[in-house]
């Protein structure tokens, strides 16, 4: 900051000549000197981009339309605020098919994620669990997409992908539960209006911090007269208050309780522990996990509530019986009062090896430069995948969708959301509980599906959490039963796994089928 003082009073005196015998002005004094021009982005954005293909989905080839292009979002008084980007593939002209709005999280990522990896009929080419090396990366056809069934739209939130926050917009416009709700809320207003998709069925699929997002953008959308056919919500974060203490920035509750944070993220721990060979292997590991899920919400939690009561003879047992499940050494977790953020956890699974693992997807690990840290440097599996998404997208959208703005692919818009170290979402991430919003929303349209797909081996959004947040909606039996569940071996990205994006393909197929004869 000083630097940049320094630099700015430098140039200030380099604009203005000294002239010793100058007389000031008065006149000139009181007036405000003219406002820079206002930058429009408006040129920067060519026309949509539309283009023809094919995909075989299930023995069956299906041609389809792609249009890649962005939507304008304006305020009351019909200014022009943002242009979110997006990336739309139909099938037909059917006015009354299905249609999907898709989005990753965050919040502040584009939706370059979900785009290239997960439903849509194209998906970047990985090597399962471990780093994908240097260019050139590949993608290829995605016979898992579900073209098929629904249209798809993939959008970028305000100021990613190729959209950008412009006019007489704001970045505090945008930025906060409410406030982002309302942008996706505009563009989905826009789009069926332009392409003429009010009568479809209609269908959100968020992941991450997407969850939050369609659990308040249902309820925004049923209050401007929309109604939703069904929402998924892959890898959830629903009611922060439930497990925050333990997520970045990592901090330590073990002081004045927070132990429910420490049950929720058990199962994980269990399910990394046997993926690594860190446990012996006993029946199925969906058992594995089920059992230990049952076990941290019984017997551990029940230990942890006791705090300083607990003795030392029945902390000791406690450990032993963890160990059996998490692989960490008695003693450790001795020391550690049976209390293990999930970060040091994957900073001490494998230190014996030299290696740390991911938080998105503890299946990848990675050489650790310092063997004595108690947490990761940086996440193994974010670091594993950055690279070959953000390629991949680029070459995708300019060279085989044919859109190639001057304007660059921003894959996030951390660095506005979170600029001098403070975050500009309103509220903060962790106030945030939307469980009451998405059960006044199935409350209030009583036809609408939710599907909740969840990872084994992802530690920033514990499936257990996801799973005890969706049980405590307070709807009766015949609402609650709307609400189905899919858990697969992977992690945060459910289709890093190739099998288990086979899985989820199917658990999709028939879900749509449910939700649209229900």
């Amino acid at each position: 900051m000083k630097r940049f003082l320094a630099t700015a009073m430098a140039c200030a005196f380099a604009a203005v000549p000294f002239t010793a015998a100058a007389k000031p002005n008065p006149a000139a004094s009181k007036k405000a000197p003219p406002a820079p021009p206002a930058v429009s982005l408006a040129a920067e954005f060519p026309p949509d981009a539309v283009t023809q293909h094919t995909i075989a989905i299930d023995g069956k080839t299906i041609a389809y339309t792609a249009r890649v292009g962005t939507i304008t979002l304006r305020n009351a008084k019909n200014q022009p605020t943002a242009k979110m980007s997006y990336v739309a593939y139909t099938v037909g002209n059917d006015p009354r098919r299905p249609v999907t709005f898709l989005y990753n999280g965050g919040p502040g990522s584009s939706t370059m994620w979900l785009l290239m990896g997960s439903v849509g009929p194209v998906h970047v080419e990985t090597p399962g669990d471990r780093l994908a090396g240097s260019p050139p990366y590949h993608w290829i056809a995605n016979h898992d997409s579900i073209l098929d069934k629904t249209d798809l739209v993939f959008v970028d939130m305000p100021n990613t992908g190729f959209g950008r926050i412009m006019g007489v917009g704001k970045p505090k416009d945008f930025f906060g539960l409410r406030h982002d709700a309302n942008a996706f809320a505009q563009f989905i207003t826009n789009y069926i209006t332009k392409f003429h998709r009010w009568n479809s069925p209609k269908f959100l699929f968020g992941e991450s911090y997407g969850t939050p997002r369609s659990a308040e953008l249902s309820q925004v959308l049923f209050n401007q007269g929309i109604s939703l056919n069904g929402i998924v919500s892959q890898s959830s974060v629903l009611d922060f208050h439930l497990d925050w203490s333990q997520n970045y920035p990592y901090l330590y509750s073990a002081i004045g309780g927070g132990d429910m944070g420490y049950a929720l993220y058990f199962p994980t721990m269990a399910a990394t522990a046997w993926y690594h060979n860190m446990v012996p292997h006993r029946g199925t590991e969906e058992a594995f996990v089920n059992d230990a899920a049952h076990f941290a919400m019984t017997s551990y939690l029940h230990a942890l509530m006791k705090g300083d009561t607990l003795s030392a003879g029945a902390m000791r047992s406690m450990a032993q019986q963890m160990h059996g499940y998490i692989g960490l050494p008695v003693q450790y977790l001795v020391r550690e009062h049976l209390m293990v953020p999930y970060a040091r956890f994957l900073a001490e699974l494998m230190r014996n090896q030299g290696q740390t693992l991911g938080r998105y997807d503890s299946r990848f690990a990675v050489t650790t430069l310092d063997p004595e840290a108690t947490n990761p440097r940086g996440d193994a599996s974010n670091d594993a995948m950055t690279a070959p998404y953000t390629t991949a997208v680029n070459a995708y959208l300019r060279d085989v969708l044919k859109y190639n703005p001057a304007l660059p692919y921003n894959y996030d818009t951390y660095r506005l959301i979170y600029q001098g170290g403070l975050r500009s979402w309103k509220g903060g991430e962790g106030d945030i509980n939307v469980v009451p919003a998405l059960a006044q929303t199935m409350a209030s349209n009583p036809q609408m599906l939710v599907f909740s797909a969840n990872g084994y081996y992802d530690f920033a959004t514990p499936w257990l959490a996801t799973h005890y947040a969706l049980q405590h909606l307070n709807l009766p039996p015949n609402l609650q039963k709307n609400v189905s569940f899919g858990f697969y071996p992977s992690g945060h990205m459910i289709y890093l796994n190739q099998s288990a994006l086979d899985a989820y393909h199917r658990d999709l197929e028939h879900w749509y089928d449910e939700a649209l004869h229900s």
